[in-house]
């Protein structure tokens, strides 16, 4: 039986491919959870990330790890909301981001796709900028007039696909 990869070995190798697309980039965590991911961006380089997360038990834990690594709020920001109704809010507020990362329940995968086609659309992705889609391996992610798919990492029980904005 082949292994599968690790939600961490997944992210590990995506942040291989970014690469230097993390160097001072503005950086959207969508479905944030404990906030790894964000965390892990401005390790990797990134200038700034906003975490949304609805569960507030779960952005608390965002918090509580933000302020255990001595990030402060406006490097790491946390908005507890749903991903769409941040995206509308974000674009609302003029802010844009080069890369964008949804990591949605497998279940909702769609809804992670959705969000990031409304970032694109209200210019929350920024132009060239990079969109992330964590989603189960069978998922038909397919690319529309604003995003195109430029690279399916997958092999196991989930996936991530890069989209770029045209």
């Amino acid at each position: 039986m082949p292994l599968r990869p690790t939600p961490d070995a997944l992210r590990e190798r995506a942040f291989a491919v970014l690469g230097g697309e993390l160097d001072g980039v503005a950086f959207l965590d969508l479905y944030a959870g404990t906030g790894a991911v964000g965390l892990e961006a401005l390790s990797r380089g990134a200038g700034r990330v906003v975490s949304v997360e609805h569960h507030r038990a779960a952005a608390r834990l965002i918090e509580d790890n933000r302020q255990a690594l001595g990030v402060d709020e406006a490097t790491a920001a946390i908005l507890v909301m749903p991903a769409r109704r941040a995206v509308a809010e974000l674009a609302r507020r003029g802010q844009s981001f080069g890369l964008i990362w949804a990591d949605p329940p497998f279940e909702d995968w769609e809804d992670g796709l959705l969000a990031l086609r409304e970032a694109a659309e209200l210019g929350v992705l920024a132009a060239g900028g990079t969109a992330c889609l964590e989603c189960p391996d069978d998922a038909a992610v397919a690319g529309d007039a604003r995003l195109q798919v430029v690279r399916d990492l997958g092999g196991g029980a989930s996936r991530l696909v890069l989209l770029g904005r045209r």
